[in-house]
């Protein structure tokens, strides 16, 4: 979730989404099996709160609504969005912005759905092996038919499971390289359950929209993010 107080973002690309570019300044972004591609001019000034997908469920309503989309906030919370946004740019300070997400998370998580505890397991064995368990596997422990399984996961998690292991197993080739630029891509590869080097270039085009040698060259210093 983006809660902006400052200039607008365009949205340049959205590998995932039918929606295409646009400019927005307060958005949520779904659980994405692609990459996107923002800018912006003058400064930026606000607020990002990351959900886990489950989390999100509670807070913000159907997961699948928003997967490989990014949606303006007002349209995923009505007025209450706005009423928000207002709220935290006027608070006198961050402490006080914290505190008011703090309290408006936990009261919409407290109101929202319980996520089934089946979904929630399988959700759970995808995060402990970035994504390296088979959907088979999960499925056959629930009990549950894959096609069922892969509707009900769907439908709380916001992607199938495949995709959603595919983004995991992803995210923890990315943060390798970020952790140490200097590793060998093919190691990585490996550490990750990836056949072989080409097969981790193949998924960095897909979710990265460029291969890791190139995401390496645009780390930003500190952790701050991506050039693009």
């Amino acid at each position: 979730v983006i809660i902006s107080f400052g200039d607008p973002i365009d949205l340049v690309e959205l590998s995932a989404s039918p929606s295409g570019a646009r400019r927005t300044t307060s958005f949520v972004a779904g659980l994405h099996d692609g990459y996107a591609v923002t800018r912006f001019s003058g400064t930026q000034h606000g607020v990002q709160v990351d959900l886990t997908p489950l989390g999100a469920a509670r807070v913000l309503g159907p997961p699948r609504e928003l997967s490989n989309e990014c949606v303006d906030l007002d349209l995923v919370l009505g007025r209450f969005g706005d009423e928000l946004i207002e709220r935290l740019a006027t608070a006198p300070g961050w402490a006080e912005r914290f505190d008011l997400l703090d309290d408006v998370l936990t009261a919409r998580a407290a109101e929202g759905p319980e996520p089934d505890p089946a979904v929630v397991w399988a959700w759970r064995q995808l995060r402990r092996s970035d994504g390296q368990v088979a959907v088979n596997v999960l499925a056959d422990e629930i009990g549950w038919s894959r096609r069922h399984f892969t509707v009900r996961f769907r439908d709380q998690v916001g992607l199938p499971p495949k995709p959603a292991a595919r983004v995991l197993r992803f995210r923890r080739a990315a943060d390798m390289l970020a952790a140490d630029p200097a590793r060998s891509i093919t190691e990585v590869a490996a550490a990750c359950g990836y056949a072989d080097h080409s097969h981790l270039v193949r998924e960095f085009r897909r979710l990265a929209g460029c291969t890791p040698s190139a995401y390496v060259r645009a780390l930003l210093p500190d952790g701050a993010g991506v050039a693009g």
